[in-house]
């Protein structure tokens, strides 16, 4: 491993290695090293749905979600490998008015973003996937432009990519500490070495507060497990991928036909947390078989865990902290920073490389915690 570095990237999952590979594609910035402390997908990169919609409350987010979409597209076609990206749209239910004026609301912001979301009747939607049994669904939202992608791939293009323009992966190495001088870092220090550095970018998700920490600086994610199960393969019925947000439920069919979804789950252990349990197995089974009888007696192959990252307002922090010069925040990103890290890690790039001030990072800046400068964001699965 190299023993010095222009940037040290902690975390190899999408949001730290899409980052080092827009800046050395984009910026020339190839003396980089990423750390990881596990394997490439041993995270939430790697355990997740897979899914990359545009549908948000948010302006900022649909905006971003809308140039991740355009990066998706191509993205089988630039690293020559292929994501099995299928774009067959989002549809999501509410049950109540409450959800149904939120759902108006999203659906508003999403058409003058320019992204066609459609707001429906049960009836509507249940045209759409008629399999569903809609009882208590008071209104839906669809849009035919959001997908599905298969995970692994996505991080592994993004890893060759990086390393064939001369990023260093350091895979199986932990970040034991810093070296410092003042508010500086001078040295990031890990399991096979020190590497010489003075900027770096925590990118590590649910294992991002621990590593601020031992900089003296406080993030206040929370991580939160969230499992997801996987079906037998069936014949292929299923075309959007369905969200309930009344109770989290999602669920999707793959391009080899399995049931792949999850739901929300308040009753879980605190902290890092990738183990699977019974109990969300029995949640998600009741939840799934009343929204889609059909799938009564269906096997399941395997189940898995991995870690929602989250924050007090629900949007994630990127940029640099006022603690320490020269650290780069890239966390917090809930359940949607797989689908955000080719648009963020393309911007953050940006923003270290030219040294540019970009508004969204004031706006995700880690300070207005301090400051109750809060946002939110409703349209939030699982």
């Amino acid at each position: 491993m190299r023993d010095r570095a222009s940037i040290v990237i902690i975390g190899g999952g999408i949001m730290g290695l899409s980052t080092a590979y827009n800046l050395a594609k984009n910026h020339g910035v190839r003396d980089i090293v990423v750390v990881e402390k596990s394997y490439l997908c041993s995270g939430a990169s790697g355990r997740n749905g897979g899914g990359v919609r545009a549908q948000f409350s948010s302006e900022t987010n649909v905006r971003l979600m809308q140039e991740s979409l355009r990066i998706c597209r191509t993205f089988a076609g630039e690293m020559k490998i292929n994501v099995w990206f299928r774009q067959g749209g989002y549809l999501f239910l509410v049950r109540d008015d409450k959800g149904r004026q939120a759902l108006e609301g999203s659906v508003k912001v999403q058409n003058e973003c320019g992204h066609p979301t459609r707001l429906l009747t049960p009836k509507e939607a249940q045209r759409i996937v008629p399999e569903l049994d809609l009882e208590g669904v008071v209104a839906a939202s669809y849009n035919p432009e959001d997908a599905v992608v298969f995970p692994w791939p996505f991080v592994w293009g993004y890893a060759r990519g990086a390393e064939e323009l001369g990023v260093e992966i350091a895979t199986f190495t932990d970040v034991l500490g810093f070296e410092t001088k003042g508010n500086r870092i001078e040295a990031v220090v890990t399991s096979k070495g020190k590497i010489k550095t003075s900027r770096v970018v925590n990118a590590c998700g649910a294992w991002s507060p621990g590593i601020a920490k031992m900089l003296g600086v406080e993030l206040p994610n929370k991580p939160h497990r969230h499992e997801i199960c996987s079906s037998e393969p069936l014949k292929p019925w299923l075309t959007p991928l369905v969200a309930d947000l009344s109770n989290g439920l999602y669920f999707s069919q793959s391009t080899r036909g399995e049931i792949v979804g999850g739901i929300s789950n308040e009753d879980v252990p605190e902290g890092v947390d990738q183990r699977s349990s019974h109990a969300f197995l029995a949640l998600y089974a009741r939840a799934l078989v009343k929204t889609a009888p059909i799938l009564g007696s269906v096997k399941v192959l395997r189940q898995w865990a991995g870690c929602y990252d989250l924050t007090p307002d629900q949007n994630p922090i990127v940029g640099q902290v006022d603690e320490v010069e020269d650290f780069f925040q890239a966390s917090g990103f809930m359940g949607h920073g797989f689908m955000m890290a080719p648009v963020i890690g393309r911007l953050l790039a940006q923003h270290i490389a030219e040294g540019t001030d970009l508004p969204l990072f004031e706006r995700w800046s880690l300070r207005r915690f301090k400051e109750g400068r809060l946002l939110r964001e409703s349209m939030i699965i699982g």
